[in-house]
């Protein structure tokens, strides 16, 4: 049974898009894999996460980290994954606290950070970015009586969730990975969770259909990086938990991205030639290249205007 769940998890991958273009179905053997490595992590004392496979290898791709808030009053979960993986996320809740889960934030509209929202209810709180409700409201998965199931709170530029020990802040700082990116503040923890504003040591994924930017997103996370204080520790999207430093530079190599795409842009390169051109990678030795052409396209695509 658990089988034949995860394979049918790993079937619905096909409409991704851009993390799983070309996947292929893998074996049952592999379809296993994927409930393994989707383990519940301590990060510090009421907070986990259930970890999100990266999408290499796709085998194992289960959908972006979850967080787990335990507060006085019930769970929040951060991120939902692929569709279907909701009875496994309660799974591993259930493993650290009885707690009802009482609120779903969604750090941005994508299928894998979104895909269980339906199994948590309607009448759960659910709380995004104004941009981010109205991209989800353009999804097949919110279509027709699925509406229902459509996040019912929005703020636009901050917005604080409970107080004390179980306070959480969110904030949207501008465009970047998509125009609706929430960054989700754990005050009293210093940690915070970044969604895929923060993804993984690569190239990021710039989704122009859902306002995404390589512009602005060096800029927005330069305002998040002099705005938000008191943070040291950071849950990726796709990624092993981090420090606040990461994010720094992260926000450095998307800078340095923008600036030696811009200028092989100006010099008439091709998207080829200019994502060929990596010597500038050297400065970040623990970075990988292998999304690095589709974050060119994407840029050249923005500053030719389409």
């Amino acid at each position: 049974m658990r089988r034949a769940f995860a394979l049918g998890v790993i079937m619905t991958l096909g409409g991704l898009s851009m993390a799983v273009a070309a996947f292929q179905a893998p074996s049952t053997a592999l379809a296993q894999a994927v409930l393994d490595v989707t383990t519940i992590e301590k990060v510090k004392e009421n907070l986990y996460v259930i970890t999100g496979s990266s999408p290499v290898p796709r085998e194992t791709f289960s959908g972006g980290n979850t967080g787990v808030f335990i507060t006085d009053r019930g769970v929040v979960v951060v991120d939902t994954k692929l569709a279907n993986w909701g009875p496994t996320i309660l799974e591993r809740i259930k493993t650290v606290t009885d707690k009802p889960v009482v609120t779903v934030i969604n750090t941005h509209s994508h299928g894998d950070h979104t895909g269980s929202n339906e199994f948590f209810g309607a009448s759960v709180e659910s709380v995004v970015q104004a941009n981010t409700l109205a991209n989800m409201a353009r999804m097949d998965a919110f279509k027709g009586d699925q509406a229902r199931f459509l996040p019912k709170r929005t703020y636009t530029d901050q917005l604080t969730l409970g107080a004390g020990k179980d306070q959480i802040d969110l904030y949207h700082f501008g465009a970047g990975h998509t125009d609706g990116d929430t960054f989700v503040v754990y005050t009293a923890l210093r940690t915070m969770q970044a969604g895929d504003m923060f993804p993984w040591k690569d190239a990021p994924f710039i989704d122009r259909s859902n306002g995404g930017s390589g512009r602005a997103w060096p800029g927005t996370l330069k305002k998040l990086l002099d705005s938000v204080k008191n943070v040291d520790t950071v849950i990726g999207g796709h990624q092993p938990v981090a420090g606040w430093q990461d994010v720094a530079v992260f926000q450095q190599f998307l800078a340095e991205l923008y600036a030696q795409t811009t200028a092989a842009h100006k010099a008439g390169k091709t998207v080829d030639q200019a994502a060929g051109d990596k010597g500038w990678m050297s400065k970040y030795p623990a970075y990988n290249s292998t999304r690095l052409t589709a974050a060119v396209q994407a840029i050249y695509d923005e500053l030719n205007g389409k």
